[in-house]
């Protein structure tokens, strides 16, 4: 599991946020903005994961979109009338910096039909190229400190190859993600020696489940060209995975960080109150309304 000290591996520079779905879980919210917008606390689903990002060391986010996700894109941009108000009533910008993409940094491709994670993370394989990179599912907000991908990362430096992100899961919630099939363990690494997308129960070969943030060599971007449909008749991103254990490294790493499924309705209202908790701004208001309750 330990490489050799001498051994260095291609940094990791892009991330890949599959932002196309329709975010049916949360209707009729989503039903004119994207589920990535919702917003926990002041800012949307998705600055928290380009925060996440940015703050591992990424310098190109490739935000994979689709018809009616044009404001994810719009939020990165400059608001000139904002900017223009806000200076003229004399309101520092401070507040908006987080919330602009250097010229560059940001790439949008489009997902024409909703195939499956697979198939959006293969609609960024031109702007990938032959570099390792990483992939973050906003409705997966992680709160933690490092963010989890920069734990992510400071693993692969170690020790490359692919790695996932990966916590316990109840037995019942095993047909609920990809399962690891786990070998030996050290530390927080696990290496994977297989992956089943969504097994029943009675048949998964762990708990350990794959939560939404991944390192990969762009190796796995010819096996989906395959387009081949897995679980749900999706082109499922695990199975592409699976094809690369055995001929490359592979781990699972659990982080520091606690995982919110705001794709989720109480997932998101807890993350929302999590989150408020942990502000001293909001706190003490917080905590005197939950007593009251």
């Amino acid at each position: 599991m330990s490489p050799s000290p001498s051994q260095t591996f291609k940094p990791v520079r892009k991330a890949v946020f599959p932002v196309a779905g329709l975010g049916t879980r949360l209707l009729p919210a989503t039903k004119t903005m994207p589920k990535e917008m919702l917003t926990v606390i002041d800012r949307p689903l998705i600055q928290y994961a380009v925060d996440e990002a940015r703050e591992a060391g990424i310098e190109q986010l490739i935000f994979v979109t689709g018809r009616g996700k044009s404001s994810l894109v719009d939020y990165f941009d400059v608001s000139f009338e904002l900017e223009a108000t806000m200076t003229a009533k004399g309101k520092s910008l401070e507040v908006l910096e987080l919330s602009r993409a250097d010229y560059g940094e940001l790439i949008s491709v489009r997902q024409q039909q909703p195939l499956g994670l697979g198939h959006a993370v293969w609609c960024a394989r031109h702007v990938v190229g032959d570099e390792p990179f990483a992939v973050l599912l906003p409705d997966d907000l992680m709160a933690g400190t490092p963010g989890a991908l920069r734990q992510m990362v400071d693993a692969y430096n170690r020790i490359g190859g692919n790695i996932v992100c990966a916590e316990e899961v109840a037995a019942e919630k095993t047909a609920s993600y990809g399962i690891v099939t786990p070998g030996t363990s050290e530390g927080n690494l696990t290496e994977v020696l297989g992956l089943v997308e969504k097994p029943r129960p009675e048949v998964a070969p762990s708990r350990l489940g794959v939560i939404g943030r991944y390192i990969l060599q762009p190796e796995v971007m010819d096996l989906l060209d395959a387009q081949e449909p897995g679980a749900g008749g999706e082109i499922q991103l695990t199975d592409a995975m699976a094809k690369l254990i055995g001929t490359q490294p592979f781990h699972a790493v659990k982080v520091d960080a606690v995982r919110h499924d705001c794709g989720d309705r109480a997932g998101y209202v807890l993350a929302t109150l999590k989150l408020a908790m942990e502000r001293e701004d909001l706190a003490p208001l917080v905590r005197e309304a939950l007593a009251g309750l």
